[in-house]
């Protein structure tokens, strides 16, 4: 199951972790941590830890397991559509820092990435790092041209060992999905594998880079929000080097109140800058905590958000974006009737599901924020109570969408932060259905035919043939659908066996009629074995049909 003996150390440890914060229940849910239960009695702990509640204590144990658990324990905390609330709160405050790596090793692995030596590559370099990481490090640095610079560096040996720790959380998520009994409902598994996904596409500096000048373009000459520029010759695949900015961070609210800065202006700004990402340009900032915003505070007056840190960019298919859009501006509305219409339309839950039930739930979940004074509700908190009660009715949201949910989350978060008295419903509503009305309005259609006409007139003169074609096949009843389908593989698989069962229980009857016949005849002089020897054969050549079916 888990092999070699440095698997098993580290699986000592995790057990002899959990036991020493009191996670019980977490032990017992998985049968190879059982025998470890003699760590609780041996091993001394806290009153403080003990008395601590279970989601501060898991997230001091992942804490002491080290960096990749620090990162599986942020991602964990995205899927408050599967922990309880009180859990993926404490995750939610994981921090990941860890102890820099040596100057030297991160100038060696720029200098092999980037094909020369740092003294040729930059006009300065700081082995001393600015900031460390799970995954990566970042250097200040000056380019040849003057332009201040930081180097983002690609732990040395990050990979190897994120495989090797990812490979046990898939060993004790396997064993927690067999034993535990929520194993099927929250399917730590498919969790474990989520996070892989995540954490290897953080590796690659390059896509990181990609995701950074995407996000500059779509805001740029924005005042709300500003993406340092990317420096594509010193990027590779170890390595991004981009602007060097400055400001102050988001969560410093008294610094901010100093500086005098605009605080509901800001605020204001966070919102919009998400609904724009999200429903404008389909591509959205996913990791938006603190540590990873800062704000330019030079126009106190005029303040603009600063992003960091883009290795979690995510989007939505386009089907995907469409319908939840339109559940927003339906909830806004508080037509519950067309947000459960929407979930079945969109595939969400099954299309048997009676659009009446599922509106009463989303009511039921929905009308009583309506009651509260508008600045305390929060959309991210309906969303994800709505998700909620939908899995009920057997909902099917991809990770995007948790993603979606969990940003929204942060930045409603960030601006009750700066501004208690904010209205994100005021504020949410006219902005979205802004983006909606330009996004479909009749001038971008306009747009879009204009586009798409050349494409179209290139194929205009195909048409005809091929309407004709079409109609003439289908006159002489010669259509042929090809449809490529698992299930319709497994459906022609499994006629084909019962086809072929049905042929030899019809095979083996009629070999036993006739056995049968035979053995209640006479011999003759031309059957010197007699009718009843043939008879005798083919009755057990009938029987072998007949069991052979039963078999397959």
């Amino acid at each position: 199951m888990i092999h070699g003996a440095k698997q098993f150390l580290r699986l000592m440890r995790i057990s002899a972790t959990l036991s020493r914060y009191r996670l019980d229940e977490m032990l017992s849910a998985v049968h190879l941590f059982r025998p470890m239960r003699w760590a609780r009695a041996v091993l001394p702990v806290g009153r403080e830890i003990a008395e601590l509640p279970r989601g501060a204590r898991l997230r001091l144990a992942l804490q002491d397991l080290g960096p990749v658990y620090v990162k599986f324990g942020q991602i964990l905390s995205t899927r408050r559509d599967l922990l309880p609330s009180d859990i993926a709160t404490e995750l939610s405050l994981l921090q990941d820092r860890v102890p820099p790596f040596p100057g030297n090793e991160a100038q060696d692995i720029i200098e092999h990435a980037l094909g020369k030596p740092v003294t040729e590559l930059f006009a300065t370099f700081d082995p001393e790092p600015l900031a460390s990481a799970s995954i990566a490090q970042v250097h200040p640095c000056t380019l040849p041209d003057g332009r201040e610079a930081v180097v983002k560096v690609v732990r040395p040996g990050i990979e190897k060992q994120l495989r090797r720790d990812i490979d046990l959380l898939k060993a004790i998520a396997g064993l927690a999905e067999r034993y535990w009994e929520e194993g099927q409902r929250v399917q730590p598994l498919e969790i474990v594998r989520e996070f892989e996904t995540f954490v290897f596409d953080e590796l690659d500096m390059q896509r990181e880079a990609a995701n950074a000048s995407v996000l500059r373009g779509n805001f740029e000459g924005s005042r709300d929000l500003y993406i340092p520029e990317i420096y594509w010759a010193w990027c590779k695949h170890e390595v991004l080097t981009m602007e060097r900015v400055s400001g102050i961070g988001v969560g410093d609210i008294e610094a901010l109140r100093e500086k005098g800065v605009n605080l509901e202006k800001l605020a204001l700004r966070g919102v919009r800058v998400f609904y724009t990402q999200v429903f404008r340009d389909n591509l959205f900032h996913a990791d938006m905590h603190p540590g990873n915003i800062l704000v330019d505070a030079s126009n106190p007056e005029d303040p603009t958000f600063i992003a960091l840190d883009f290795g979690i960019v995510a989007s939505l298919m386009p089907r995907d974006l469409y319908y939840i859009s339109e559940n927003f501006v339906a909830l806004f509305n508080r037509d519950y009737l067309r947000v459960a219409q929407l979930h079945i339309d969109a595939g969400w839950v099954p299309a048997d599901t009676r659009v009446d039930e599922l509106e009463a739930a989303v009511r039921t979940v929905g009308e009583p924020n309506f009651t509260r004074p508008l600045n305390e509700i929060s959309f991210g908190e309906l969303l994800f109570k709505i998700f909620k009660v939908a899995r009920r009715f057997k909902l099917n949201i991809q990770p995007q969408l948790i993603m979606l949910q969990k940003t929204l989350l942060n930045i409603e978060g960030l601006g009750r932060d700066l501004y208690p008295e904010l209205d994100i419903w005021a504020v949410a509503k006219p902005e979205l259905e802004g983006i909606l009305r330009e996004k479909h309005g009749v001038d971008r259609a306009a747009r879009e035919l204009r586009d798409r006409l050349p494409g179209w007139l290139s194929q205009a003169p195909e048409m005809p043939g091929l309407i004709h074609d079409y109609l003439e096949k289908a006159n002489k009843g010669q259509l042929i659908t090809r449809i490529s389908s698992e299930d319709l593989a497994r459906l022609r698989a499994e006629h084909e066996v019962s086809h072929r069962k049905t042929l030899q229980v019809l095979s083996g009857g009629a070999v036993g009629i006739a056995g049968a016949i035979l053995l209640g005849m006479e011999t003759g002089p031309w059957m010197p074995l007699g009718y009843s020897g043939a008879g005798l054969s083919l009755l057990l050549v009938s029987g072998w049909l007949l069991i052979r079916s039963l078999r397959r």
